[in-house]
């Protein structure tokens, strides 16, 4: 879903680091050296990156085919 704003545990922003994160680990960089420098040292800041799964596009499949009208049988 939507990555969130604060971690859950300690309070600290984390939303605005899931853009660079997610670049940089696609690129080919090692996930932990890339939370090191982003700051994100505490464990529980961590997991909210690592765990962090984006389903919103196959979500989005579900709301448009319910947007279709029915077809009626003749």
């Amino acid at each position: 879903m939507i990555i969130p704003v604060r971690c859950f545990t300690c309070g600290k922003v984390v939303g605005d680091k899931w853009e660079e994160f997610n670049s940089r680990v696609r690129e080919g960089e090692d996930a932990g050296r890339v939370l090191d420098d982003l700051g994100l040292t505490r464990y529980c800041c961590r997991r909210m990156l690592l765990s962090h799964v984006e389903i919103i596009d196959e979500l989005m499949k579900f709301y448009e085919t319910g947007k279709r009208k029915p077809v009626r049988p003749p």
